[in-house]
């Protein structure tokens, strides 16, 4: 999963690719949960771009976004909002994948 580096990468990805942003943070334990399906989404996936957003270091991509729950999902496909799976609640593998197959083709 690629880390998210700068707002300018942010902007050039969600761009010019399909991706989906994980919004997370080290001291999530909600989000360490899903730490071990990751892997397996992205290969399933491979047609997305995904990318961890640390919600500490970038507050005001979360602010801009409206994600006030760790861990939250979006995605994206030429500059476009496309789906979003956002919320305080935990998240299980069979939730994830059902957000990423109800994405628009």
């Amino acid at each position: 999963m690629l880390q998210l580096e700068s707002v300018e990468q942010l902007n050039s990805i969600i761009n010019n690719e399909k991706a989906i942003l994980l919004f997370s943070a080290d001291w999530c334990p909600d989000c360490r949960v899903i730490e071990p399906v990751l892997p397996e989404l992205e290969e399933m996936y491979k047609e997305y771009t995904f990318v961890y957003v640390d919600r500490d270091k970038f507050i005001d991509v979360c602010s801009k976004y409206d994600i006030f729950g760790i861990p939250s999902f979006l995605a994206f496909s030429a500059g476009k909002e496309t789906g979003r799976f956002v919320s305080k609640d935990r998240k299980s593998k069979e939730e994830i994948d059902k957000f990423i197959e109800g994405l628009p083709s």
